[in-house]
C-alpha cells in the first residue's frame, strides 16, 4: 500500500511539474492581450479579421517574458537581456472601432539607447514631416542611422527632417503610430528592409531630459489601430492636435502674394517696390498683398527701413495703401552682430547663450553671423513683437513674413532661459510669435503648431523637375504638412 501510494504520489508530482513546465514554455514564448502578440523580440498587432497590420522589434534588448504579469489592461515586465527595466503596454479601447496600445520602455541606467524596428510590411504610410525629397505615400531610399527627429532647414541640409514634422504616421492598413514628447527621439530607415528606427537617447544628442531627472532613455507610443484609416486618422488628429480658433484672411486664399523676392532677390528699394506695385495694378493682377522681403534694412537685426534705400517710407506707404494694396514685411529671429540692437540684446540678455550661460551663442546663417532670439524668454518675446507693432502702427503693416525658426540654426550646445529638453519647442516659441497678426502672417515651421491661425508655407523650391526640392514634390508636400495638421 506504502508503495501504491508513493507511486501515486510521484505520479501527481510528475503531471503538476509537467503542467508547469509547459505552461513556463508557452509564457517563455508569447504574452497576448487583446488583438496583439507580445512575444521577447517584439510583438505584431492584428485587426478584427486577424490579418496583421503592425509589426515591431526590440532591438536594443529582448524582453524577460518571465518577469512580465497583468493586471487588468495593463502588461508589465521588469528585466530584459539587457538587465532592469520598467516595460509595460496598456490596452485602451477609446471607441468600438478603434483600439489603442501605450507602450513604455525605459532603462533603468544612463547609457544605453532604446531602439525600435517598425516594419512597413505591404502597407503604404503617410506622415512623418516635410523632406527635401518628398513622396506620397513615404518613398525612402538608402539607409540611414538614427539621427534627431527635429525641425530643420532642408534646403539647406538635404538630408535632415523638415521645418515642418510631427512624431505621428498612418499605415493604409488603418494602423497610427504617435511618438509620445517626453521622448528624445531619433529616426533612422532601411528602404531595403522596409523599416524604421524609432530610437531613444541622451548621449550625443540634443536632447536634455527635464530638470532634475536622470538621463534615462526613454522609448515611448501610442499604436491605434481602427477599422478603416478615415476612421484611425480622425481619432488620432483630435486625440493629439489642437485646432486652429480662427481663419487667416479670405483674400490669401483666393489671390496671390506678389513677394518682391521672386522678382528682385534682396536688391531691393523704394523705386523698385513702387515700378512692382505700377506693374500688378497695371495689368489688373489679382492681389491678396505685397510682400517686402530681404533686404528693406540696413543690418540684419535692425527693423526699421534703410533710409538710403527707402529715403520716403511713409510717403510710399501711403501710395501704396491708396492703390488698394496691403503690405507685409519679411521678418526673422536673428540680429546681426553689426545690427545696433546686438547691443540691446546682450544688455537685456535676449539671446540664446553658451552653455556657460555668460555670452551670447552665434549663429551662422544665409546673410552672415549673429545671435539669435530665446524665443524662451517671455522679454525676447515682448520685445520682438513690440518692435513688430511698432511698424504695423507706423506705417499701416498687415502682418509679416517669419522666415527660419528651425533648430539647425541653433548652435550645437546652448543655454536657454528656460531648459529645452527638446529643440523643436524652440521653432514652437518662434511660430507663437505670428499669433497676433495671424490674417496674413507666414511661417515655415510648424512643430504642435496646429492651433496657430495662419498660414504655414513649405520650403522654397528649386527650378528642376524632380521631386528634391522639385515640380514633382509640390503635391506630396502639400498633402503631407495637410494630414500633420
Amino acid at each position: 500500500l506504502g508503495a501504491v501510494l508513493l507511486g501515486f504520489t510521484l505520479f501527481i508530482a510528475a503531471v503538476v511539474a509537467w503542467c508547469y513546465y509547459t505552461v513556463s514554455l508557452r509564457k517563455a514564448e508569447w504574452l497576448k492581450t487583446e488583438l496583439m502578440d507580445l512575444r521577447a523580440d517584439g510583438f505584431v498587432i492584428r485587426n478584427q479579421h486577424g490579418e496583421v497590420v503592425f509589426r515591431l522589434a526590440f532591438c536594443s534588448g529582448s524582453l524577460d517574458l518571465e518577469s512580465c504579469s497583468k493586471e487588468g489592461e495593463i502588461l508589465s515586465c521588469t528585466r530584459s537581456s539587457g538587465g532592469p527595466l520598467n516595460f509595460f503596454i496598456q490596452t485602451v479601447k477609446p471607441k468600438d472601432t478603434v483600439m489603442c496600445y501605450r507602450v513604455r520602455w525605459e532603462e533603468l541606467a544612463a547609457g544605453p539607447a532604446v531602439e525600435h524596428t517598425m516594419f512597413w510590411e505591404d502597407a503604404q504610410w503617410y506622415g512623418g514631416s516635410e523632406m527635401s525629397t518628398q513622396h506620397w505615400p513615404i518613398r525612402l531610399a538608402g539607409y540611414q542611422e538614427p539621427v534627431p527627429y527635429v525641425t530643420s532647414d532642408v534646403s539647406s541640409f538635404r538630408n535632415s527632417f523638415g521645418g515642418i514634422l510631427e512624431r505621428y504616421w498612418l499605415s493604409s492598413k488603418a494602423a497610427a503610430i504617435k511618438i509620445n514628447d517626453s521622448v528624445p527621439f531619433h529616426l533612422g530607415f532601411n528602404a531595403t528592409e522596409r523599416t524604421l528606427f524609432f530610437q531613444a537617447r541622451y548621449k550625443d544628442s540634443p536632447y536634455k531630459p527635464p530638470p532634475g531627472q536622470q538621463p534615462f532613455p526613454e522609448l515611448s507610443y501610442r499604436v491605434c489601430v481602427g477599422s478603416d484609416i478615415t476612421s484611425i486618422h480622425k481619432y488620432m488628429v483630435r486625440r493629439y492636435f489642437n485646432k486652429p480658433s480662427k481663419i487667416p484672411a479670405e483674400n490669401a486664399f483666393r489671390y496671390p502674394i506678389w513677394s518682391t523676392w521672386a522678382l528682385y532677390k534682396n536688391n531691393i528699394d523704394q523705386d523698385k517696390l513702387l515700378r512692382f506695385a505700377e506693374k500688378i495694378k497695371k495689368y489688373r493682377f489679382n492681389c491678396s498683398h505685397i510682400e517686402i522681403d530681404d533686404k528693406y534694412t540696413q543690418a540684419y537685426g535692425d527693423f526699421d527701413f534703410d533710409p538710403v534705400k527707402f529715403p520716403n517710407v511713409t510717403e510710399m506707404f501711403a501710395k501704396l495703401r491708396e492703390d488698394g494694396f496691403k503690405v507685409t514685411l519679411w521678418t526673422h529671429p536673428f540680429i546681426n552682430y553689426n545690427s545696433s540692437n546686438f547691443g540691446v540684446g546682450i544688455e537685456r540678455q535676449l539671446f540664446i547663450k553658451e552653455p556657460s550661460g555668460r555670452l551670447p551663442a552665434m549663429v551662422e546663417w544665409w546673410n552672415g553671423i549673429g545671435a539669435i532670439l530665446d524665443f524662451t524668454n517671455p522679454a525676447a518675446r515682448d520685445w520682438f513683437q513690440s518692435h513688430l507693432r511698432q511698424l504695423r502702427h507706423k506705417y499701416g503693416i498687415s502682418s509679416f513674413k517669419f522666415d527660419a525658426g528651425e533648430t539647425s540654426y541653433l548652435p550645437k550646445q546652448f543655454s536657454t532661459f528656460r531648459p529645452l529638453s527638446d529643440p523643436s519647442i524652440w521653432s514652437r516659441r518662434y511660430t507663437e510669435m505670428a499669433i497676433p497678426f495671424y490674417e496674413l502672417a507666414e511661417v515655415r515651421v510648424g512643430y504642435q503648431s496646429q492651433n496657430i491661425s495662419c498660414f504655414f508655407r513649405i520650403i522654397d523650391r528649386d527650378s528642376v523637375w524632380g521631386y528634391e526640392l522639385g515640380l514633382k514634390s509640390l503635391i506630396p508636400t502639400v498633402l503631407t504638412i495637410s494630414m500633420l495638421g
